[in-house]
């Protein structure tokens, strides 16, 4: 296979490699790598609840009563009290009839968007979006067309061209845009896609718990009528502090779902442990509204102090996920390095993840981060990018 020839040269061309390295703890504000506490940016703790005390405790309780595996799918012998409870404060959360939980964050819309959708349909997605959603377009057999990143009228100019030809439409966003940290235009995506008869599903992977004054998302966010979306999807694994995906909306299509979708039906169950995390998340998100405050905050800080300083954020807004874009991948990779020995942890994003002049270091804000680590770490960014940036001198003859 040459494709694998093809991986281990261009693990060679990395030399010190930023993937795969261990944390040793539980990744918050800081974390732990080599015995090296660094202050964190490359996880998607958003407001701490993964190692939160009551959140523990959820699980712990769990995995007594329940134990470690529910050992069956919920269709058949795997339904637990847990699965129901989590449901229904998931879909009072997001302002819909129902919900219905899964395994994977990625696997939900690879499967629901493989099963609602097929060959004689179109799907019309946002070119920027998840591999999860392609994914689901190509399980689906759909003809399927992108639309310029974020921008209600390049979709409507696809869907003027194309609907027409197709018995079904799905268009498919997300709430917050997991490599830019910017929000979806909502209520014209919404006004687009009444016009032309289509459905509209919104992956809240990144914007459920993170943005709206109760962590309810981009729906709460520009305070539209939830039914106006057909299709809400995300993760558990992000601010909710466990593992698994949901997918909501209203309580016929989730029913029909719960007894049909694939990617659930011929799957075994959340286990006790995800679930009850996910719920004492979504409970301690409520109990202390103080954490969506100061998240909030801090993005807000962060990325502030990142564009004073001349850092290229592109176009995040009101988020947590925040860029940034050097442009190149060969600094991109150094930027990293330097960082992490300076103590900051952040992730590189280099092609073919992004397009080569967009690479980037993508920070994740948290609840958690003080006023003091944000500065500091915007300081030591923009000291390290000066440095790679700087202009050659030519050495004296």
């Amino acid at each position: 296979m040459p494709e694998l020839a093809g991986h281990d040269e261009e693990l060679a061309r990395l030399g010190r490699n930023p993937y795969f390295l261990t944390h040793e703890g539980n990744a918050r504000e800081t974390t732990r790598i080599d015995g090296q506490e660094l202050v964190s940016f490359s996880s998607y703790n958003y407001l701490g609840l993964s190692g939160h005390p009551q959140v523990n405790e959820t699980v712990f309780e769990a995995v007594r009563r329940y134990g470690t595996s529910v050992s069956a799918s919920r269709f058949l012998s795997g339904n637990r009290p847990l699965h129901d409870e989590l449901e229904a404060e998931l879909a009072a959360l997001l302002g819909t009839e129902a919900c219905l939980a899964m395994v994977s964050g990625h696997a939900t819309n690879v499967s629901v968007i493989g099963h609602l959708v097929g060959p004689g349909d179109l799907i019309v997605h946002d070119e920027l979006a998840h591999d999860s959603i392609l994914q689901g377009c190509a399980l689906s057999g759909a003809t399927r067309r992108p639309f310029g990143h974020n921008d209600p009228a390049a979709l409507a100019a696809v869907l003027g061209r194309h609907r027409p030809r197709h018995r079904r439409c799905l268009v498919v966003v997300e709430g917050v845009y997991s490599m830019d940290g910017d929000i979806a235009q909502l209520p014209e995506l919404v006004a687009v896609k009444q016009k032309y008869g289509a459905l509209l599903m919104v992956d809240e992977a990144h914007s459920i718990g993170t943005v709206g004054a109760h962590g309810g998302g981009i729906g709460e966010y520009f305070g539209i009528d939830r039914s106006t979306v057909d299709i809400w999807s995300g993760t558990l694994s992000k601010s909710l502090a466990s593992c698994g995906g949901y997918v909501a909306g209203a309580r016929g299509l989730i029913e029909y779902l719960r007894y049909t979708v694939p990617g659930f039906v011929y799957s075994v169950g959340m286990t006790p442990a995800n679930t009850a995390a996910a719920l004492g998340a979504l409970r301690a998100m409520r109990a202390e509204p103080e954490r969506l405050a100061r998240l909030a905050a801090n993005s807000r800080l962060f990325l502030d102090l990142a564009r004073k300083a001349g850092i290229d954020t592109g176009t995040s807004q009101d988020s947590p996920v925040v860029p940034c874009i050097v442009g190149d991948s060969v600094r991109c990779l150094a930027l990293c390095h330097a960082l992490f020995d300076r103590g900051i942890s952040v992730n590189p994003i280099m092609y073919p993840g992004v397009p080569e002049e967009l690479a980037r270091l993508r920070f994740f804000i948290t609840s958690e981060h003080t006023t003091e680590q944000l500065e500091r770490t915007v300081q030591i960014v923009a000291e390290e990018l000066g440095r790679l940036t700087a202009p050659l001198v030519a050495a004296p003859v």
